[in-house]
């Protein structure tokens, strides 16, 4: 009975050192594995075979100083000053009786841009022409009592009762005929038989139709915007830029804007003025110049844009160095050995298959993969998926 105890002890010892040494293996492998999951990309780093450098096409380089020119985006609207900006209205109200104005059309100064009607330019009239009337007997009564006044034949209380009525007629009938300029009318076409109850509004500037805002037999008052006309001459493009690209700008420089609409299609500028004051957020507005005027560009309409900026010296590698992964940028640098090792990387701008190299002081002197690199990243993840 003893003796078989003893070989039943003996079978379960024998069983439990196999089940470890067979679950050693298993625990290497997983301590290996946790130990490569542990490291970052940065310090992975894969050995080649010659075999496997020719296949792979690898190519080395270094970072090299290059010309890269960059741009900043930034958005803004399109602004006219106040002198190219004209809202029409009419002095002294009326319907409108006429016009022929389409958004987009353009006007001539001093061409009509429609006929207005009222009563009250028949009554302007009438009171323009009695005083007119009244006037021309004033005068001549005037005359006549300051003849009879200086051989003492006339009173001093008449003579001044006469000057004082026609300097009152004369200030009267110039009040009357501002009044007609006013509303439209040349005072010194006014006469008995010329009385018009319709006044035509004219454009003070010449320029493009961007607004109407009535329709023909609506009453309009003073306060009313018929129309608005835009003088494209000097039509610009006001941008928000921040305080910490102001440095980069200067008078002259060029940009292209476009808008959301359309982003396609670009409208070459020119930066004709830097503002001076930030606001709250510590912004000001550039204004740039619109080098071909669209009639399409409308004031207050948004737009974008990309400044390019001065050329710039920089660090900077070849594009195919440079390999994507996990939304990072990275390089493979030689170790030597035929061992490349992956490093990240901060990048800039690109020109002319380069890219500029923005954190470089631990590479900048170092070997770097230019061609093949995206065969080194895909070795390294199979090798990790293993």
């Amino acid at each position: 009975m003893r003796k078989t105890i003893n070989h039943t002890k003996s079978m379960l010892n024998i069983l439990g050192i196999t089940c470890l040494l067979l679950a050693l293996p298993g625990c290497k492998n997983k301590e290996v594995k946790e130990e490569a999951e542990g490291k970052t990309m940065s310090e992975i780093s894969t050995t080649l075979t010659d075999a496997q450098i020719k296949n792979a096409g690898i190519q080395l380089g270094k970072i090299e100083k290059r010309q890269i020119s960059s741009t900043i985006k930034v958005n803004g609207k399109i602004d006219v000053p106040p002198q190219n900006l004209v809202s029409i209205s009419v002095p002294m109200g009326g319907y409108l009786k006429s016009t022929n104005l389409l958004e987009g059309m353009f006007v001539a100064k001093g061409q009509a841009l429609c006929v207005v009607e009222d009563k009250q330019y028949i009554q302007l009239q009438e009171d323009y022409l009695m005083v007119k009337a009244k006037i021309e007997y004033a005068k001549s009564e005037y005359e006549r009592q300051k003849e009879l006044n200086q051989t003492k034949s006339s009173s001093d209380k008449v003579y001044q009762q006469a000057q004082t009525e026609y300097n009152s007629l004369t200030v009267l009938l110039q009040s009357y005929a501002e009044k007609l300029r006013f509303a439209g009318i040349n005072p010194d076409n006014v006469s008995a038989n010329k009385i018009s109850k319709s006044i035509n509004i004219y454009s003070p500037i010449s320029g493009y139709v961007s607004k109407i805002n009535v329709n023909i037999g609506k009453y309009v008052n003073p306060s009313d915007i018929l129309f608005e006309i835009i003088n494209p001459a000097d039509i610009h493009l006001a941008l928000t830029i921040f305080e910490k690209d102001i440095n980069k700008l200067s008078i002259g420089q060029s940009l292209s804007a476009y808008t959301n609409t359309n982003p396609n299609k670009k409208y070459l500028c020119k930066i004709i003025l830097i503002g001076k004051d930030f606001t709250e957020n510590h912004s000001t507005e550039v204004h740039c110049h619109f080098e071909n005027y669209d009639k399409a560009l409308l004031p207050g309409m948004y737009m974008n844009a990309v400044i390019d900026l001065n050329n710039n010296t920089s660090n900077a590698i070849q594009s195919d160095a440079i390999v994507k992964f996990e939304n990072k940028d990275y390089v493979f640098i030689e170790n030597g050995n035929k061992q490349y090792e992956m490093k990240e990387v901060t990048i800039g701008n690109s020109e002319n298959g380069y890219t500029e190299i923005i954190s470089t002081d631990d590479i900048i002197d170092k070997n770097i993969v230019t061609k093949g690199a995206y065969s080194l990243l895909m070795k390294m993840k199979n090798t990790d998926d293993e």
